[in-house]
């Protein structure tokens, strides 16, 4: 592999197994990697989990380590004494009979969140969902909150405060949303046929209201073509001019998983992964992800660093310093739980009690 200097890591990638490999540490240490996104194939238990994480640090103490942990089914760890988490559509569903008890349960459930998380060394939970829920979407069904985007961003904002009470940052997604397509972006690139101005009074109203609170955004991969013919995440449009220009936002921008079918054809063709990434990094991410790409040798991986590095060299993508200072100020700034003194504290055993 390629190596190189610079202040900018914009890569995150992933493992194959529950321990790293020497390629691993190898691939870590590259520059151009900020950080790693962990698996259900990643877990067998928390002791386990714990001393991967540390083996992260050792290799480099600036590293992200984020997972895909919402609550309901997309939640990676769910055993050995992490907490069932519900899915959101649950505390939506409270809202409508009891909101201030439903505005507490979340913060309940972002702090249980972050907390157990931090406990085992992960830095980062891609969560709040910020999408709508149209009832169209089954990528999305019952992760989101609700229809209504008024109770979405306000029990997003409870959320968001009980991950804060645990250090961890947020992640708001799908901007500027993913609820109202069928298609699943994982397998397809949705198409949303609505003007802006739909889309801004609604979905993306979240967005607006949660600036000031919303550490970082992924956005979708899907297409908006009455506002630019490229996917949310490929869009100068979409990130530079709407969500930063008319939204006000200030924070990380990661992309979505670039391996997924949404961001493998940009401009109506096929593209490789070092074309899909400098493309997110040149419309406005910080950050891009590659996930599900280390099982077996992982060319993928190696092959995206060389072609991001040789794009750098050629002038294609050239590094960002706030890019840099956005992913570090994404990680913790509070020291992280013992999971025994976690479990006993009078902050982690009420937020239990307030979670339906």
């Amino acid at each position: 592999m390629i190596h190189t200097m610079n202040f900018h890591a914009p890569l995150i990638i992933d493992i194959a197994g529950l321990t790293l490999t020497k390629v691993d540490r190898q691939r870590l240490r590259h520059p151009l990697v900020g950080g790693l996104t962990l698996f259900a194939r990643n877990w067998k238990d928390r002791e386990q989990l714990a001393f991967l994480c540390r083996s992260i640090r050792q290799v480099r103490s600036d590293l992200l380590i984020c997972v895909d942990h919402e609550g309901g089914r997309v939640q990676r760890f769910k055993t050995d004494g992490f907490t069932h988490l519900p899915p959101m559509r649950a505390l939506g569903e409270l809202w409508m009979n009891a909101p201030l008890d439903a505005a507490s349960a979340a913060t309940a459930c972002g702090y249980v969140l972050g907390a157990e998380l931090r406990a085992c060394g992960v830095d980062l939970s891609f969560t709040p969902v910020l999408d709508l829920d149209f009832g169209e979407s089954s990528v999305i069904g019952d992760r989101s909150f609700a229809r209504d985007p008024r109770v979405v961003s306000l029990l997003a904002k409870s959320l968001m405060h009980g991950l804060l009470q645990s250090g961890m940052a947020n992640c708001g997604k799908h901007f500027p949303g993913h609820g109202f397509v069928q298609a699943d972006s994982h397998t397809d690139i949705p198409v949303d046929k609505r003007s802006l101005k739909t889309i801004l009074a609604d979905d993306a109203a979240p967005y607006r209201w949660l600036n000031t609170v919303i550490t970082s955004v992924m956005p979708a991969h899907v297409i908006y073509p009455k506002v630019d013919p490229r996917p949310a995440g490929f869009s100068c449009k979409w990130l530079n001019e709407i969500l930063r220009g008319q939204l006000g936002f200030g924070g990380a921008i990661f992309s979505d998983d670039l391996s997924m079918a949404g961001a493998r054809r940009i401009d109506a063709r096929e593209v490789s992964f070092t074309e899909a990434a400098v493309t997110a990094l040149q419309a406005g991410c910080d950050m891009v992800l590659l996930c599900n790409q280390s099982v077996g040798e992982g060319k993928p991986i190696d092959e995206l660093i060389n072609g991001l590095t040789e794009a750098q060299v050629r002038g294609h993508w050239q590094p960002s310093e706030v890019s840099e200072e956005r992913r570090l100020a994404l990680l913790p700034f509070l020291p992280a739980p013992q999971w025994d003194e976690l479990m006993v504290s009078s902050t982690y055993m009420h937020a239990l009690d307030c979670i339906p």
